[in-house]
This record gives C-alpha cells, sequence and structure tokens, in this order.
C-alpha cells in the first residue's frame, strides 16, 4: 500500500519525530511505500483565507498550490498516517488547518449522482493516527479525544465505513521514563509493519 505519513510537530528533534520515523521505518520494513508531509518543515499556512472560503464552494476550490500538492498525495494513498501530539485536547492547529484546507469538496467529499455527499477517498483502506498525550488516559476520555475523534469519526467519514481505523497513543507523556519511550516506539514500528 502507499502510506500518507503526515507529521504535525514543529519541532524535528521531538519525540514527535522520533515516533514518525519509526512509523515510517516500520511501513517500509512492511513492504509499504511511504509518502511523507511533515507540515512545520514545509510551512504549511494552518488559517483558511476569505479568497479560499468563496472558492470552496466553487467547481475549483483549491487556490494554494501546497494544498493542491496535498490533495494529490491525498489521491495516491491507501493508507493514511497522522503523527501529533494532542495539545488542548485537540489537534494542533496546523493539522486542523491542513484538514480544513484540502479536505474540501472534490478532495474528502464528492456529490453522487442524486446530490448526496459520498467519500472523496474511497481508496483509503486504513487510517492510522499516533499520539502523544501529556494526561493519563481515563482524563482524556472524559474529555472526548477530540484529536482522535475527528481523525476516527470525522476524516473516516471522507473514507467509507469499511476504511479500519487504528490508534496508538502515549499518555502521560510527560512522566514517562526513556524506557517508556523506547517501548512505545518499538510498539508503533512493530504495528506499522504488521499493517
Amino acid at each position: 500500500m502507499r502510506a500518507l505519513l503526515v507529521v504535525a510537530n514543529p519541532n524535528p528533534d521531538s519525540f514527535g519525530h522520533a515516533l514518525a520515523a519509526a512509523a515510517a521505518d516500520g511501513l517500509r520494513a512492511g513492504g509499504h511505500t511511504v509518502d511523507q508531509l511533515d507540515l512545520y518543515a514545509i510551512g504549511f499556512r494552518a488559517e483558511m483565507t476569505a479568497d479560499e472560503r468563496r472558492a470552496y464552494e466553487t467547481d475549483d476550490p483549491i487556490l494554494d498550490p501546497q494544498v493542491a500538492d496535498s490533495a494529490e498525495r491525498l489521491a495516491a494513498a491507501d493508507l493514511l498516517v497522522f503523527v501529533y501530539p494532542t495539545w488542548w485536547s485537540g489537534l494542533p492547529a496546523i493539522l486542523k488547518g491542513w484538514l480544513e484546507r484540502v479536505m474540501v469538496p472534490g478532495v474528502g467529499f464528492v456529490f453522487d449522482a442524486g446530490g448526496k455527499v459520498a467519500p472523496g477517498l474511497s481508496r483509503v483502506r486504513r487510517i492510522v493516527g499516533i499520539s502523544t498525550y501529556g494526561s493519563p488516559r481515563p482524563y482524556v476520555a472524559a474529555i472526548n479525544d477530540n484529536g482522535r475523534r475527528t481523525i476516527a469519526r470525522a476524516l473516516r467519514m471522507s473514507c467509507g465505513w469499511r476504511t479500519r481505523v487504528t490508534w496508538l497513543g502515549l499518555y502521560k507523556m510527560d512522566a514517562r521514563s526513556p524506557a517508556d519511550r523506547e517501548q512505545f516506539l518499538a510498539k508503533v514500528r512493530s504495528r506499522m509493519e504488521r499493517i
């Protein structure tokens, strides 16, 4: 399968980038092709402009070359992998903005012959979320894990109900030992190899 690995962490020396590298290594070891998209490294602009919002309802909703590039990469993917830290119980703004600007009509969804909304990413067979959390798992569950819900539910609607979702979370990140972190990196690498 062709994997699009989307990374949303501003620090290239972060544990998040180590997770992205582990995921990419595992995917390649499993025979998958990996296309990595580091949103901070490319300077992706999170906010939608007024012109983009007006274009959203036209036949040509994409105005920005970076958004067009992301849309092309999405269209080629069979597997989507997102690596990000959970901040304020949700996605980093850059990742939320990427979804808002890229998942436009014709990309994230299409209209069928009857005018009903249909998935635009029907090629995608699996979505993987890999995230770190500062809070313990029960607390994250109590506040609904909004980033996970966005990816595992809302994004899944753009792919279809048969799309499988895998979630790998490291909770209480700040209290984790180096050994805990290494163990989680190994888990990510191994799980991605078996996808």
